[in-house]
């Protein structure tokens, strides 16, 4: 069904204030929510919050509770988030970075122990609308690893997002490189799933280590595996990711094979910096200009497929749902009923 982002943004709102979330929570994460569906990446919209639910009864999602300063000291913060939603704690960390930076120039900032923090590029596009360059890594060190390293058949990683992001100038818009590490974000895969489409083909392999297109073995015995872009490329960065956001910001990384299964549980070493303290601004917002420019005169392949650059995309994607609504498959729709009935809330459009 299409649903206008109105309603799914109230629907969100619902089900986190019966989740236990004050006013200021719900409309943080359901802002989130949403806005990851107006900008073409359902993988993390709406979709995610059956999962939350299912998180925030099994204790691993706590509402309402706050991060702890593991340690903070000129340009350097590590924040300890306590399981609490990752919306929240990290928008809050990227404001510190933000602020931090335009007093010492740079801002290097840890978070360890949140819940699912969502589109990451929600936290560059503030950066970048502050002026900002920003270069952030996360990982994943919960539940069963999902994505093969190179040359492996079986999962060792999550699908360990990097974003970095570059301010826009009067006329060109920021640039916003969000990329998961992985050839497809496990989320896409899991909407495919539920609608019942198959992946991209070189995303995913099943048990035996066989490319294949069927999302199900994803999430059907036996499991398979997603794989990193770009071969070795990707696999390297994911790893990156583990070690910069896991080990070096003191979050953790997958224990093993088969680890303990806490929810959606991510680390974000994020680093902020002011380019005014580089170069002039009226240089740098020239080179900007020209740069963009450039790479989008390219003439395209496909007459019907322009040259795009990053956050372009994501540009494009809110301007034409919040035109015309936001797609939501049954299956999807059917765990958010689902979800809203486990927690008393009646969320059916037919009732």
């Amino acid at each position: 069904m299409i649903i206008q982002h109105t309603t799914l943004h109230e629907i969100a709102l619902r089900l986190l204030r019966a989740g236990g979330s004050d006013e200021a929570e719900a409309a943080t994460v359901a802002d989130h929510l949403v806005g990851a569906n107006l900008s073409g990446h359902d993988s993390h919209g709406v979709v995610m919050l059956s999962p939350y639910v299912k998180s925030l009864k099994n204790g691993n999602l706590k509402p309402n509770h706050r991060h702890t300063v593991v340690s903070e000291s000129g340009s350097f913060a590590v924040w300890d988030a306590n399981g609490c939603y990752g919306q929240v704690v990290a928008r809050n960390a990227m404001q510190w970075a933000i602020d931090t930076a335009r007093t010492h120039g740079v801002a290097i900032h840890g978070l360890r122990n949140v819940h699912h923090i969502g589109r990451v590029g929600t936290y560059g596009e503030m950066a970048a609308a502050a002026g900002l360059v920003s270069l952030s890594f996360v990982n994943g060190y919960s539940g069963k690893p999902r994505v093969a390293p190179f040359r492996g058949k079986q999962g060792r990683f999550t699908t360990n997002p990097i974003c970095i992001a570059v301010p826009g100038t009067a006329t060109t818009p920021p640039t916003i490189l969000d990329f998961a590490t992985s050839v497809i974000a496990l989320g896409k895969v899991r909407v495919a799933y539920n609608d019942k489409r198959q992946v991209i083909p070189g995303a995913l392999i099943d048990h035996e280590g066989r490319p294949t297109t069927n999302p199900g073995v994803m999430y059907e015995e036996p499991i398979g595996a997603a794989l990193a872009f770009g071969e070795h490329k990707g696999s390297g960065l994911a790893l990156i990711c583990d070690l910069l956001a896991g080990a070096v910001a003191g979050a953790g990384v997958m224990p093993g094979e088969n680890p303990p299964d806490h929810g959606i549980v991510n680390g974000w070493l994020t680093f902020v910096l002011d380019p005014a303290r580089l170069a002039a601004g009226p240089f740098i917002e020239s080179e900007i200009d020209k740069m963009i420019a450039f790479v989008k005169s390219s003439p395209p392949i496909d007459p019907a497929a322009p040259v795009l650059v990053a956050g372009e995309p994501e540009r494009i994607a809110r301007e034409k749902r919040r035109r015309e609504g936001v797609y939501v498959d049954d299956q999807t729709w059917a765990q958010l009923v689902e979800a809203g009935q486990s927690l008393g809330v009646n969320i059916d459009l037919a009732a």
